[in-house]
């Protein structure tokens, strides 16, 4: 089975999974448990942790699983796990806002899901990192900043319809993890804030995004290493950092990542567009089968970007990248550049990139001029007539 057909087959049966979701949802199966029964104070100042814990126990070791309720109001929560497995599927239905504590946390998450088979997170609530309130608190040499919400060791997830603001760092990060869906949300951070990518993906498989708004300091959705099979699909991008894989290269024993396809999505006015990025020097590893396809651009920086010297410090060592990077595809990639150069393939010399496809590029600076692609150590191929159409 090609690796695209396997993707397909994944997603069908994920498919499948919603559907059962969905049914599960219209007919109210399980229990229902309001976190105020348990305590929980809408107030916003009186911490409701361990409420929500006594809620989420009560809900996961009931047979046949349920919902927790969380009702309109205002709840303060402190740094908090959900472990599973559960004998039955989770509904988590956020009416309210969460509110994360102020300042510095000691773990890397505010909340934390794992080893959960069959999670719903949906209502028409909002989470709210506060963000402002630690972003300068934290620097590149310490540890990071919390992720809002974090899925290790999950399967079978599905997220929907609510809001994330503000997050002191990814707003969501998945690992280690397979069959997550997210869809109609909104994911917002000021385009100054620091490292808030919407959703950040490692280590894991089958992973779906679609009709999500993200507009962060970071990027909108990025796509770290051991990560295949993810389907990205009408997100609109912008301010932040584009839609990027990688950064790779950064650790020994990094997994490949594969089966990557990202379509009809608007990204406007970011530092990037579609980007690959990878530390130079760097241990081996591969990226390959990644489409790019139906892409609107409004402004971007870098509309098309292979970086394999990738360098967010002011000084790196120099060296080559060993992530060998090929047949990836960028189809229909149309829109406004805010530089002359709409398209730059800078690959690894050691390992330059392989069966790289531009087709259909449609790409002016500011709607009037044409724009350029410069390439290194990358064999590639415009197909017909496009701007650009070649490298100068």
């Amino acid at each position: 089975m090609t690796s695209s057909h396997f993707f397909f087959h994944s997603l069908s049966l994920f498919v499948i999974f919603l559907i059962i979701i969905k049914v599960s949802q219209v007919h109210g199966i399980g229990s229902v448990f309001n976190v105020q029964d348990f305590g929980a104070s809408p107030d916003g100042k009186t911490d409701s942790s361990q409420a929500f814990l006594k809620a989420w126990n009560q809900t996961c070791q009931n047979n046949g699983g349920g919902t927790i309720l969380i009702p309109i109001g205002t709840f303060l929560l402190n740094t908090l796990t959900f472990n599973g497995p559960c004998k039955g599927p989770i509904f988590f239905n956020i009416n309210g806002l969460l509110k994360a504590p102020l300042g510095k946390c000691k773990d890397d998450y505010w909340i934390l899901f794992q080893h959960i088979d069959g999670l719903t997170i949906n209502g028409e609530g909002s989470l709210d990192g506060q963000g402002p309130s630690a972003w300068s608190l934290y620097n590149a040499d310490g540890p990071n900043p919390p992720s809002s919400i974090k899925f290790n060791g999950m399967s079978n997830a599905l997220i929907q319809g609510i809001t994330s603001i503000n997050s002191k760092f990814f707003h969501f990060q998945i690992n280690k993890s397979k069959g997550v869906h997210f869809q109609n949300m909104t994911i917002t951070a000021p385009a100054e804030s620091p490292n808030t990518d919407g959703i950040h993906i490692g280590d894991s498989n089958d992973i779906i995004i679609n009709k999500v708004n993200i507009s962060t300091g970071d990027d909108c959705v990025s796509i770290g290493p051991g990560t295949s099979n993810v389907h990205i699909s009408e997100v609109n991008c912008g301010p932040g950092h584009g839609i990027s894989i990688g950064s790779l290269g950064k650790y020994q024993n990094e997994g490949d990542v594969n089966g990557v396809i990202v379509t009809n999505c608007n990204i406007g006015k970011t530092q990037n567009g579609l980007r690959i990025k990878s530390w130079a020097p760097s241990p081996p590893s591969k990226v390959f089968n990644v489409t790019f396809d139906n892409i609107n651009m409004n402004y971007v920086e870098n509309p098309i970007i292979i970086d394999q010297h990738y360098c967010p410090h002011s000084s790196c060592n120099q060296g080559d990248s060993q992530v060998q990077i090929s047949d990836v595809k960028f189809i229909n990639i149309k829109g406004t550049s805010a530089s002359k150069e709409g398209v730059v393939l800078d690959c690894s010399k050691s390992v330059p990139c392989q069966g790289i496809e531009l087709r259909g590029l449609e790409l002016t600076l500011n709607g009037q001029q044409t724009t350029t692609a410069t390439c290194s150590n990358a064999n590639m191929k415009f197909f017909g007539p496009q701007t650009p159409s070649e490298c100068t």
